[in-house]
């Protein structure tokens, strides 16, 4: 797509161009990723990830369409904007688990992204410039002479609509407000009857015994506090400063290195493997890179499925 444009002077310079295009979806994202965490605390899980669907969704289609590198930055800018809500599924995840399922559900996450990433780019490389790879089928279509990259990313929007439909109608929602509860104390006082008694046929009271004064103004308590709800209807927000703690700090510089080692491998062999030979490269096709990716792409899922719990078991997380 970048060697199309024409924006490299040179084979060489196209890598450069290619890693703006893919640093423009990283940046914009981190960006966005606090926002989108603090927003599904007050709205909710659910609408935050529907609402980045739906920008995937038009993004893919202003990628596929973008005919200058300027439209390219754009739409992948704008997708990484909306795709900032990938901390929230991970926040789903953690209020759908518990203690006992919790590693394996979270382990699930890494699996899906590295799959889908893999998968994304052996389809990018075998349905890209489909009226040139395959003639048969494609040959007579306008719109992809015209747009030759808009098969594959429509392929993407199909993964995207089904994830939507399955988000109406199946995804419920995780975050739980909780709402005004009746004690138990409140009802019994509002609905015992009250009988006066006269002041010379009452015996005088018995002094209270501790615990029953502990009740007494456990009562008092619950009948002055009736109308306020038993926790706040939002989750208390905290500070940046708040939640970087030392162990929080450790576990995010490891993430730091673990994902430029990942980004670096996924975003470097599909330009290695595009450069010329003559420039260091493989000099392979876009068919052919797409192939060597569908490949790797069933390895990852063996890693991930078969190799890491193994490892996990025997050695720890």
């Amino acid at each position: 797509m970048v060697r199309d444009f024409g924006v490299a002077k040179s084979p060489k310079d196209i890598a450069f161009y290619a890693g703006l295009l893919f640093t423009s979806f990283s940046v914009c994202q981190t960006l966005m990723v606090m926002h989108w965490g603090r927003l599904s605390d007050r709205i909710g899980r659910r609408p935050v990830i529907m609402i980045g669907l739906v920008g995937n969704l038009v993004s893919s289609v202003l990628l596929g369409t973008s005919k200058s590198f300027k439209a390219a930055i754009l739409a992948r800018s704008f997708n990484g904007l909306m795709a900032g809500n990938v901390v929230v599924v991970k926040s789903m995840v953690a209020e759908i688990s518990d203690s006992t399922n919790r590693p394996r559900m979270m382990a699930m996450i890494p699996l899906m992204w590295n799959l889908g990433s893999v998968a994304g780019s052996a389809v990018g490389g075998l349905f890209a410039d489909p009226a040139n790879q395959y003639p048969r089928w494609f040959g007579n279509s306008v719109i992809f002479k015209e747009y030759p990259y808009l098969l594959p990313c429509l392929i993407g929007c199909s993964v995207t609509t089904f994830g939507l439909i399955v988000g109406l109608f199946k995804l419920e929602e995780t975050l739980v407000f909780k709402k005004d509860v009746e004690t138990p104390a409140t009802s019994a006082s509002s609905t015992e009857p009250t009988t006066p008694a006269s002041p010379a046929s009452s015996p005088a009271p018995a002094p209270a015994p501790a615990t029953a004064l502990v009740s007494a103004s456990a009562s008092s308590l619950t009948l002055s506090t009736e109308n306020t709800p038993l926790l706040d209807s939002r989750p208390q927000q905290r500070g940046v400063r708040e939640l970087l703690t030392p162990t929080v700090i450790r576990v995010m510089t490891t993430n730091v290195f673990v994902c430029v080692s990942s980004s670096m491998g996924e975003q470097a062999y599909p330009i290695f493997a595009a450069t010329n030979t003559n420039d260091g490269g493989l000099g392979l096709s876009t068919r052919d890179i797409g192939i060597s990716l569908a490949i790797a792409s069933v390895a990852v899922i063996y890693l991930q499925l078969v190799t890491y719990p193994r490892l996990e078991r025997k050695y720890g997380v």
